[in-house]
């Protein structure tokens, strides 16, 4: 992962409701979920809430799909995944120090 794009993911992150949207679109897995339902999970109002999934969007966590006039959230795991590694890549000075299902998710 380049670091401009680590830089840029943490960014995003490093705000309150973004991290609460983030989590709850990781416990949702796959599935994902829909803005009302964040705004209702969450008790963000739906305005608040659009703009936070925007920065989550731009900075490739979370990807979005319209089903009719629905749009579904999902986290980006692939990029979650790689951003974990960057981080956690020189722990320890390199030497294992997590098993190799602690830093990734399969979903």
């Amino acid at each position: 992962m380049q670091e401009a794009n680590v830089i840029r993911s943490l960014s995003a992150l490093a705000h309150e409701a973004r991290l609460r949207v983030f989590r709850a679109l990781v416990v949702a897995g796959p599935e994902g979920l829909t803005p009302s339902s964040l705004a209702e999970q969450l008790n963000i109002a739906p305005n608040a809430l659009s703009f936070h999934l925007k920065e989550l969007f731009h900075a490739d966590l979370v990807s979005q799909e319209r089903h009719g006039r629905n749009v579904l959230y999902r986290a980006a795991f692939p990029v979650m995944n790689d951003l974990l590694t960057y981080l956690t890549e020189n722990c320890c000075q390199g030497a294992v120090c997590l098993d190799s299902t602690a830093n990734s998710c399969e979903c």
